[in-house]
């Protein structure tokens, strides 16, 4: 039994997409690096992209709403990270080796089934994230499962496709791209809709992460993960969340859209019973600009000072409507502005519902109520701007107030921090889809899937067992180490011996955690410079507390070699005369204390010595030379 069964909750249903870039040494059809740029562009490109029909004759809805949005797209790359493929210049080439590998050993992982022959698809896209207009993608695998707490999870597919640019900038007009992180490899795992619950969905990503995590090929980072959820409740829609960036938003992002169809539904249910129809919103726009001539809103002032005019429209038994609460900080007029600004430009819209507010006084909404004529239920929405855009942004609100009339539209929206959600575009359709005719068929053998399936990484039990075993580390730390993004660099450190495992372990996940809750991306630093860190403390050139600071210094300076931080933030390690002339120091400065105490002024001579030479000493040598001097004197 479900949980909404077991509740009488709605019963949900939700499929699952978790999107992770793969740690390759090229990219998916050339042969660039992986990692990003570190230095200015030194090319600059503007392009223009516009949705083309199907073999079908179709054009995508999704792709036509992009397009209307009128964006130039500048493009910005450097010769070490983008080539002449990233900037549509010249054919692909062929898939990557390693990244083909990647993505069956993990479909093998999830015991899917590994296609025939892959074949590389063309989806369209033209957000300006891909300078092609289009994302290159290929299954590679389907079904398989997964067993989480007893019940399986079906799989439907396991995909390879090439990672999109990143955002740079925004301005009016135009929306900037930095292209090195475009064709960099990810593996797409897939779930049916299946999932029943918030707390499901969550242990399902843990699950599918700690899968991609065994292949040792993932990268780490905020940004190297992402995950979509498609959502439906009865009587609701499929809705598609994109880009949940964090695995504890996930449960409460459900959560959230499952309250926001159930309020969109009420409101379905509250206008039948005010007997509204369709044929009742009408495009009848109204020009109030001469009501508000003398207004002290800023935005309506600047509007009609540029040329522009205050349209109005009458939302027929809306009334108390378009300030409910869908979810926190987001109301059905908030969704409304949000179609407004798409479609139509706009800075936004004003409400009935939210006025007097915004220097809108109330003088002008009782004016531009009797302009209007509306009865007591009536609600309406104005919009100040030039007047070709003020009418696309009512366009767009009468459509959405039609479609709060059928209860929840399908839509992709876009995920926030705070797990609410923003309209983002239509969901697209199958005329998004076509062949890619520059990149030819990969066969997958079945002598190559038995090579790999001999060769399968470790199922977490057995890791955990080794790593207890192996490494002396008690259970804790070995799942943490397992959850973590750096067990290949734990093995290498830890393969020396030099250094207390325990130590590397905790450092690299309880440290390197609270040091990213602090700000610190330490997630973009490299390995190798993890690595050679640690090799420092082994040589005795700094200390094991010196290895935060150390870090930190890095992530500032990732073209400098650790020891460069060592030398500028004074991490050396101190000479053992050295610490005898700041033990000297100290309990000559804490005199009295020693005098009176003996040896039991050890605490008070360690803490004053400590915090002059943390993480430039071995305290272990500290005690000793301070209780030499103590028991001496």
């Amino acid at each position: 039994m479900s949980e909404g069964e077991r509740t009488g909750a709605p019963r949900l249903k939700v499929g699952l997409e978790i999107h992770r870039q793969l740690d390759t040494k090229h990219k998916l059809f050339c042969g660039c690096p992986t990692d990003f740029a570190e230095s200015e562009p030194e090319e600059k490109f503007l392009r223009r992209l516009r949705p083309t029909q199907s073999e079908l004759g179709q054009i995508d809805q999704a792709a036509l709403f992009e397009f209307h949005k009128g964006r130039s797209i500048l493009y910005e790359a450097d010769n070490r990270t983008s080539c002449l493929v990233e900037m549509d210049e010249e054919p692909p080439g062929r898939l990557n080796k390693e990244a083909i590998d990647v993505c069956l050993t993990a479909s093998l992982l999830i015991q899917a089934k590994p296609v025939d022959e892959i074949h590389v698809m063309r989806k369209l896209v033209i957000d300006g994230s891909n300078t092609t207009g289009f994302q290159r993608t290929a299954v590679v695998a389907l079904g398989g499962a997964l067993n989480v707490d007893g019940k399986p999870i079906l799989i439907t597919q396991i995909s390879l496709e090439e990672d999109a640019a990143r955002k740079a900038s925004q301005s009016q007009g135009t929306v900037g791209y930095r292209i090195d992180r475009l064709g960099v490899p990810l593996i797409e795992v897939t779930t049916a809709p299946v999932l029943e619950s918030a707390g499901e969905v969550e242990k399902v990503a843990y699950a599918i992460g700690t899968i991609l995590r065994a292949t040792r090929k993932v990268k780490r980072g905020l940004g190297s993960i992402r995950q979509d959820l498609n959502i439906s409740i009865p009587e609701g829609a499929l809705i598609e969340i994109k880009g949940v960036q964090e695995l504890d938003v996930l449960g409460k992002a459900v959560e959230l859209e499952v309250t926001r169809q159930q309020t969109l539904l009420a409101i379905k249910k509250e206008l039948q019973n005010r007997q509204l129809n369709s044929a009742q919103l009408e495009r009848k726009y109204t020009n109030l600009s001469d009501t508000f001539t003398n207004t002290k809103a800023r935005v309506v002032k600047e509007a009609l000072a540029k040329g522009g005019v205050v349209l109005g429209v009458r939302l027929p038994n809306f009334r108390g409507l378009l300030g409910r609460e869908l979810s926190p900080g987001l109301r059905l007029g908030t969704e409304m502005s949000s179609r407004a600004s798409f479609w139509g430009g706009v800075g936004g819209i004003f409400h009935s519902d939210e006025l007097p507010a915004y220097g809108i006084s109330s003088e002008e909404v009782k004016a531009t109520t009797e302009r209007l004529q509306l009865a007591a239920d009536d609600a309406f929405v104005i919009v100040a701007d030039l007047n070709s855009k003020a009418e696309d942004a009512l366009n767009a609100v009468v459509d959405r107030a039609a479609e709060a009339l059928a209860g929840v539209p399908e839509e992709t929206r876009t995920a926030m921090p705070d797990a609410t959600t923003r309209y983002m575009r239509p969901r697209p359709g199958a005329a998004r889809m076509y062949p890619e005719t520059d990149v030819p068929q990969t066969p997958i053998a079945e002598e190559y899937i038995a090579v790999l399936k001999a060769h399968l990484p470790e199922t977490s039990e057995k890791l955990i067992a080794r790593l207890m075993d192996q490494y002396s580390l008690n259970s804790k730390l070995a799942h943490q180490l397992m959850d973590s993004d750096y067990l290949s660099l734990f093995e290498q450190v830890a393969a020396s011996g030099k250094i207390a495992t325990s130590f590397v372990a905790t450092f690299l996940t309880e440290t390197c955690k609270s040091l990213e809750r602090e700000g610190a991306a330490v997630h973009t630093v490299p390995d190798g410079k993890i690595e050679a860190m640690f090799r420092l403390i082994e040589a005795g050139s700094i200390a094991k507390e010196a290895l935060a600071d150390l870090v930190k210094w890095q992530i500032s300076h990732l073209n400098q070699e650790p020891g460069e931080g060592v030398r500028s933030l004074g991490l050396q390690m101190l000479t053992e005369q050295d610490l005898e002339e700041v033990v000297t120091r100290c309990i000559e400065k804490n005199q009295k204390i020693v005098d009176e105490k003996g040896q039991g002024a050890f605490s008070s001579i360690m803490g004053a010595v400590m915090s002059e030479v943390r993480g430039k000493a071995d305290p272990k040598l500290v005690t000793a030379i301070i209780k030499n001097r103590l028991a001496k004197r």
